[in-house]
């Protein structure tokens, strides 16, 4: 019961980073060269990717 309610914790949070860390770099992050920009970008929607996954998995498995 707890590690269930763990993965789902851990699901979230890795989501709501994603999305957090993408919205930082496009809005406030102008320092930055472009190139840099886009690969954080990329690994922001990565982890916002694996969050969808393993919702998916999640509720197939229910």
């Amino acid at each position: 019961m707890w590690q269930r309610g763990l993965n789902w914790t851990a699901i979230v949070v890795v989501g709501i980073f994603g999305l957090m860390w993408v919205g930082i770099v496009i809005y406030a992050d102008k320092g930055s060269p472009l190139w840099m920009r886009i690969v954080q970008v990329i690994f922001g929607l990565l982890l916002l990717a694996w969050s969808v996954r393993k919702t998916v998995h999640m509720l197939s498995k229910a």
